[in-house]
């Protein structure tokens, strides 16, 4: 059997198009005759044509070959009408079930989804991305750990706001070693994850993040990370030799946003049942209540046994989850750092610091401290006012 030729066959499928929407009533008959470029006359033909022959109708007769397999033109406008009017929030495959069980309309599930995304009443489905694989899980726990925040309305009793979650896991067994619930994912928070958990389960082999920017730097969207310019947070893994893994895609992060799906279905609810209302109520229960019962009924079993987390001891942890920033000391001894002015104590490591490159070194708790080489030359509070300075330091030594 001789098909039509796919110039033919296009010039047809769009005139259908167009005659499906005006019959499902999205647009007028004038309106149909203007986008194909017929006039009002013409237009009435082909409608008549498609009335008598249906899809075959048309086909320029011209051409002498045969047709395809028509459905009559009052079915189809019947099914268009059906969908339209009375099922228009049913899926494709529920309103074909309908169509057959219901209203005995003997259709093939092909040309009902055809019909309808034709007449624009649903919408194509995406085109499928590229074929993908499971990534094998870690086999020791501390082999790989996923960082990752959602934005989300968390706390339903305060309305029309969002928060974002960050969660801390193992890629070996899933568990959930840290969670916090803040205003906006940021350097800060996530340090402050990173570091309760070197201190709480030890130093771990890898960290697993997107590409946020206090992650990495990414200097083209869509390139890949620059390695040589490290983020705070990239120079903290480096100094604990931990290896920050960037993630260039939603899907490789497939553990993670399962997570986050589950714990958009359940704590949400937990939050409005215990009457949360802000964000340090929200963290006292997620590490009291949420955090263990979420390892009790999703924890599983690593392939391996034992544990890859080694001992943080003799680490100063204080420098190394920080905020660093190089300054040069001025001839007076002092140090400049955002709209404040640092005044370095005497010391007996020198007699002046004049023009020397010292860290400013911004913490967790809100204090500065001034470092040169091993040496804290100061630590401040964020109002500038001193904490210790180099001699207390050394007799408190």
């Amino acid at each position: 059997m001789v098909n039509y030729s796919y110039p033919a066959m296009e010039r047809t499928m769009k005139i259908q198009e167009v005659l499906l929407r005006a019959m499902s009533k999205q647009i007028t008959w004038i309106d149909a005759a203007e986008i194909i470029g017929i006039s009002c006359r013409t237009m009435r033909r082909w409608k008549n044509r498609y009335e008598e022959r249906g899809y075959d109708g048309l086909f320029d007769r011209r051409k002498r070959r045969p047709s395809p397999k028509r459905v009559p033109l009052k079915t189809v406008e019947r099914v268009l009408q059906l969908y339209r009017k009375q099922y228009s929030d049913l899926n494709v495959k529920h309103f074909h079930e309908k169509l057959t069980e219901v209203h005995q309309i003997k259709l093939s599930y092909p040309w009902v989804k055809t019909a309808l995304q034709t007449a624009g009443l649903v919408a194509k489905a995406q085109t499928k991305g590229k074929h993908r694989k499971q990534r094998p899980r870690r086999p020791l726990v501390g082999m790989m750990l996923h960082l990752d925040g959602s934005t989300h309305a968390w706390l339903p009793l305060l309305l029309d706001q969002t928060q974002d979650l960050l969660v801390l896991c193992d890629d070996a067994n899933t568990e959930m070693y840290d969670a916090c619930l803040v205003d906006e994912e940021d350097t800060h928070s996530c340090m402050s994850l990173l570091r309760h958990v070197v201190e709480e389960k030890g130093i771990f082999c890898s960290l697993y993040t997107d590409r946020g920017s206090h992650f990495f730097l990414t200097p083209k969207a869509g390139q890949p990370v620059d390695t040589h310019q490290p983020t705070q947070i990239a120079r903290a893994l480096r100094e604990l030799n931990i290896q920050p893994i960037a993630a260039y895609s939603p899907q490789a992060r497939g553990r993670s946003e399962r997570l986050f799906g589950t714990l958009q279905g359940r704590w949400p609810q937990e939050f409005r049942l215990a009457g949360v209302r802000s964000l340090d109520q929200a963290n006292l229960l997620i590490r009291e209540k949420l955090i263990p019962d979420y390892n009790h009924r999703f924890k599983v079993t690593p392939t391996q046994q034992g544990s890859a987390f080694i001992p943080a001891n003799g680490i100063d942890l204080d420098r190394v989850f920080c905020l660093k920033h190089a300054r040069t000391v001025a001839n007076d001894d002092t140090v400049s750092y955002g709209n404040r002015i640092l005044q370095i104590q005497p010391s007996p490591l020198r007699i002046s610091f004049a023009k020397c490159r010292v860290m400013v070194n911004e913490h967790l708790n809100g204090t500065l401290s001034i470092v040169y080489g091993p040496h804290t030359l100061g630590r401040f509070h964020n109002d500038r006012s001193l904490i210790l300075s180099t001699l207390k330091l050394k007799n408190a030594a």
